[in-house]
């Protein structure tokens, strides 16, 4: 399976669109739509809106891979984009280690709303203590409803 341009319209929604370098809410360098900087990448002067779409492109396949790889049940289009847009914000290393990935694959698919809750909370830059970060709690909320086909 793909993501949707549905799901891809969500990502960009939840992530927000910024064509300057920024900290997310972990402190980690970003750029465009969720693209963490990598060592190397000079993105000083700014990008257009195309280029944030390209580096999206680039960004989401590994999660789209994984999702594809690991996921043994048949899932709907939403479900599917769910998990995609899960996996690209915790990584795939969180998904495939994941409570959700377990419950998917026992076919306990209505754990899952609850697996992907427990994933809100972030590394505070400052402290090194994880805290509870309310985006990712909204964020974990909106993917809920996509999973259940709310959206």
């Amino acid at each position: 399976m793909q993501i949707s341009k549905k799901g891809l319209g969500l990502l960009k929604d939840w992530e927000g669109v910024i064509l300057h370098i920024y900290r997310d809410s972990a402190g980690k360098a970003t750029i465009g739509i969720g693209h963490l900087i990598r060592k190397g990448e000079d993105f000083s002067k700014g990008i257009t809106l195309d280029q944030a779409l390209s580096l999206l492109e680039k960004d989401i396949q590994p999660a789209v891979d994984d999702v594809n790889l690991h996921v043994k049940h048949t899932l709907t289009q939403d479900q599917f984009d769910t998990l995609v847009i899960f996996t690209f914000n915790i990584g795939t290393h969180g998904f495939d280690t994941s409570s959700a990935l377990t419950d998917i694959n026992n076919n306990h698919l209505d754990n899952v709303p609850t697996d992907l809750l427990k994933w809100n909370k972030i590394t505070d830059p400052k402290t090194g203590l994880h805290k509870i970060d309310n985006g990712l709690v909204n964020r974990r909320k909106n993917e809920i409803k996509l999973w259940k086909g709310l959206i």
